[in-house]
């Protein structure tokens, strides 16, 4: 059963703000959206800026890389919603739909570097069993990532847990592809404030 809340209970100007996004992209307003929008004190503020930090501060990993994390960590909590949206923004970012297709099938015999593909293996188990081991982040320092990395991957896959559990828990409704590329156009040009 959805949880009716992000539909009816914001306040006034964030509802005049959602006509206004419904107006001017002519699609719904985005479900992500009406979650950070409400009660923004508690938990949206602070969680649009972690996202926007792991995703779009300076890193070694590429814009497209850590879209392909969110959504690989989306996959394995098979999060539709989360799965779709940074699948788009990724393939945009990467401007290589096969490459991503490819490697959120299988990043082991992806066309992807070895430092992006153990990262991926490292973060595909943390989500999976919630733990990884000395070994799994030796693996991946063997590899070629560095330890700013790792730190870069832990904060995606952090953020994308979260807001994966989330999406599932307030049933965000799956738009059709077209919702999904004005927001991974959005996402590019704005980042996630």
């Amino acid at each position: 059963m959805r949880l009716a809340i992000l539909d009816s209970g914001h306040r006034f100007g964030t509802k005049v703000l959602f006509a206004i996004i419904r107006a001017v992209s002519r699609q719904p307003t985005p479900e992500v959206v009406k979650l950070v929008m409400y009660r923004p004190d508690f938990f949206g503020t602070n969680m649009k800026t972690f996202t926007h930090e792991a995703m779009r501060r300076r890193s070694e990993w590429s814009v497209g890389d850590r879209e392909i994390m969110a959504a690989l960590v989306s996959k394995a909590n098979g999060c539709e919603y989360c799965i779709k949206a940074h699948t788009a923004v990724s393939v945009r970012a990467n401007h290589d739909e096969g490459r991503v297709s490819a490697t959120l099938s299988n990043p082991e015999t992806a066309p992807i570097e070895e430092p992006l593909r153990a990262t991926l293996r490292m973060l595909g188990k943390l989500t999976r069993e919630h733990a990884v081991e000395a070994d799994d982040m030796r693996a991946v320092l063997a590899a070629g990532v560095s330890r700013g990395q790792i730190e870069d991957a832990l904060a995606v896959c952090f953020a994308f847990n979260i807001m994966n559990r989330l999406a599932d828990t307030f049933e965000f409704s799956v738009p059709g592809p077209k919702v999904f590329e004005a927001g991974a156009k959005f996402l590019l040009a704005r980042g996630y404030r």
